[in-house]
């Protein structure tokens, strides 16, 4: 799906919607730590005003995002708790830091976008197969038209970045597609050994 290199076991869905709630604490702390990222990114290239006004209107659109599940879980009678460490998100960008080195600033504005794209195409992959599996489920309806919504907006939110990141790279495509194809490639083994280590997708969380 979109960029992905390595899909989520179809059985994920599955085992999530049996436990609702911890999905949707999960997804509500991704909602907060991807609209503080747009943040932080907006926040370090302020000079650049087409980026700035970007992220400023993705944040605004995830904080959206967060209050929705955050009513969910209100209804639900279910506390937020503070965030859990997201073994995904900060190993990925671990794995990609550095590995622009002595390409210059421009390839590492590149790369973090490129990155927040691929976790954005996970959460649209992620929302897919929650709302196919919550469809035959009476009691899910709400979930499913939820997360079909949402999982159009990761879309969205994906190729936002990777048009960004093309801007950054002055218009190279090819070049941003296909270092979208290698960090694509880190990330992909990165969700195989979460998923070993019972950190991934054996879990009820949008990532890994």
């Amino acid at each position: 799906m979109l960029c992905l290199k390595v899909p989520t076991d179809a059985a994920w869905a599955t085992a999530a919607l049996r436990d609702v709630d911890a999905v949707l604490v999960d997804h509500a702390h991704c909602e907060m730590k991807a609209a503080s990222n747009a943040l932080s990114m907006a926040t370090r290239h302020l000079a650049d005003v087409e980026l700035v006004r970007a992220m400023t209107d993705l944040a605004r659109e995830e904080i959206e995002h967060f209050q929705q599940v955050l009513a969910l879980l209100v209804e639900r009678g279910v506390t937020l708790g503070p965030p859990p460490v997201d073994a995904y998100a900060a190993e990925l960008r671990r794995r990609t830091s550095g590995t622009h080195r002595g390409q210059g600033d421009a390839a590492a504005v590149v790369d973090r976008l490129l990155v927040a794209a691929l976790i954005e195409a996970r959460s649209c992959e992620r929302f897919k197969l929650l709302a196919e599996a919550a469809a035959p489920v009476p009691e899910h309806a709400a979930l499913h038209a939820f997360w079909t919504e949402l999982l159009a907006a990761e879309a969205r939110h994906y190729r936002t970045f990777v048009d960004l990141a093309e801007r950054a790279a002055g218009g190279d495509r090819a070049a941003v597609l296909a270092r979208l194809d290698v960090l694509a490639g880190v990330e992909g083994a990165l969700v195989r050994e979460l998923a070993r280590r019972g950190e991934g997708a054996s879990r009820a969380t949008i990532h890994g």
